[in-house]
């Protein structure tokens, strides 16, 4: 059943873009141009009455719905109370509750401490500020097909040039970039994968010099590349055996995304700092490291923090979503999904030479195809969003679809939405 009540996108859509044009950066990029009015859970409806199926939730944010009732709620009483005092100058509570939230769910028993940013990037920052504070190491490691963000620092950890990195430099220095687990194109064991990634450690800058591996369980940008099994575990433990932090970066992963509450978990991998955004409030900008309560509270007074960071609206809208994700099992809800996409897609796998691979864990799914340039990706994702369906692109060469529906999305419109992918597939 059609959704679209105009061509995508529609003339109100287009004027507003042309009013862009005239105030906004052109170095700002929209995936599609059309202008959102509402949404609801798995549908956003544009300002022309269209409903576009969303399999992007505004890249793994909108992980509990769009709004979702509890967030909202949430976020009305606090507004309502007061919107901002700066923690660093008048505490509140609901910063102290999402530390405790966090320190529960994330991957280990030991005692922990959080501490509260704006971004993923800011998270990442400050991971990489406390290991060298903690460590007096100045090295960071990093991967290949990696990606933590869009800063000064962050630029110079993510892989991929364009468009993150061109023309932007210089950038932070001492940061060294290895070989990660790609399984498909590298062949290798998870254990193999790592012994060549701590080779290049050792050879490059060695453990007495590095501070942190900083890694994503679960590469994003770089194309939703999940390592081999074993790759992880064995990264960690040469962590802890040379002194060097491992920081998970979950930005991306966390908070149910993988049908796991973080990636880290599928492996039973316990970080020493763990940095999360994106879907922990539920469309409202929040982000956070933890770790080990020993290396948190190594830091000065005064050394971490920032004037919106834990900002009392957000927090209260990532209470909202935690309590979500508890109550209705989104990781239960995450799994599932996985089981019906990648049901789905292997079978379109079957009749397309096209396809390379069709891999993810929970709601975190990606389509790879053979060609090792955008054209196909881009001419798939095209035939989507003209019928009204949201998905998005990745992958260092850009050939790479990624589907990253709510967790809360019904099973009759995850099915729809597929139905038009598949049709893309095929065309």
């Amino acid at each position: 059943m059609s959704r679209l009540r105009t061509p995508i996108p529609g003339p109100k859509s287009l004027e507003l873009q042309a009013r862009r044009k005239d105030a906004v950066a052109a170095g700002v990029g929209s995936t599609l141009p059309v202008y959102i009015d509402s949404a609801d859970d798995g549908l956003l409806i544009d300002v022309d009455g269209n409903q576009l199926i969303d399999l992007g939730s505004g890249i793994a944010v909108t992980n509990v719905g769009n709004p979702a009732p509890a967030v909202a709620e949430a976020v009305h009483a606090q507004i309502d109370r007061f919107s901002h005092t700066c923690f660093m100058i008048t505490p509140y509570e609901g910063y102290l509750e999402v530390c405790e939230e966090l320190n529960a769910v994330t991957p280990g028993t030991h005692e922990k401490r959080s501490v509260l940013f704006n971004s993923g990037a800011e998270a990442v920052e400050n991971a990489v500020k406390i290991a060298r504070h903690v460590t007096g190491r100045q090295a960071v490691v990093v991967f290949d097909h990696g990606y933590h963000g869009r800063t000064n620092l962050t630029m110079a950890l993510t892989a991929k040039n364009m468009p993150y990195k061109h023309r932007f430099g210089p950038f932070a220095p001492e940061v060294y970039r290895v070989p990660a687990s790609y399984p498909l194109h590298d062949g290798l064991t998870g254990a193999e994968a790592a012994r060549n990634a701590i080779a290049a450690i050792e050879k490059q800058v060695c453990a007495d010099n590095t501070a942190a591996v900083v890694i994503e369980p679960v590469q994003g940008e770089g194309g939703f590349i999940a390592p081999a099994p074993g790759f992880l575990p064995a990264i960690a433990d040469w962590c802890r055996e040379r002194g060097v932090l491992f920081v998970a970066d979950e930005i991306q992963t966390g908070f149910c995304r993988t049908g796991s509450w973080f990636a880290s978990d599928h492996e039973g991998v316990v970080p020493d700092l763990i940095t999360t955004a994106k879907g922990i409030a539920g469309g409202l900008p929040l982000a956070a490291v933890t770790g080990r309560a020993e290396i948190m509270d190594a830091v000065h007074v005064g050394g971490l923090g920032g004037t919106y960071g834990g900002n009392p609206v957000a927090c209260a809208a990532a209470l909202g979503a935690i309590r979500t994700m508890r109550e209705r099992d989104l990781n239960a809800a995450a799994r599932r999904i996985e089981e019906t996409v990648v049901g789905r897609l292997r079978a379109v796998a079957e009749k397309t030479d096209t396809i390379a691979e069709i891999r993810g864990r929970g709601a975190m799914l990606a389509i790879e195809f053979t060609e090792r340039t955008p054209d196909v990706a881009a001419r798939v994702a095209k035939a989507c969003h003209e019928q009204g369906v949201v998905v998005l692109t990745c992958g260092t060469y850009g050939n790479v679809i990624r589907l990253l529906p709510p967790l809360v999305i019904p099973d009759d419109l995850l099915a729809e939405g597929l139905d038009v992918l598949e049709g893309a597939l095929l065309a």
